[in-house]
């Protein structure tokens, strides 16, 4: 599969959810204390993501 989600701790020791395509790192979250927070921001994009819309700025 050429896009994933990935998980890991960061310098601070927080959990921090990755969007990956083909091994780049296309965008990332904040900070969470604990993995279950990193993991609920990613079920928010999966399920929010499809219906949001594109606006120029």
């Amino acid at each position: 599969m050429a896009h994933k989600f990935t998980i890991k701790k960061n310098k601070a020791g927080e959990f921090v959810a990755y969007f990956k395509y083909n091994s780049e790192t296309i965008f990332w979250t904040e900070g969470y204390a604990n993995k279950a927070g990193a993991v609920n921001a990613i079920e928010s994009i999966k399920k929010n993501g499809p219906g949001a819309p594109t606006e120029e700025e």
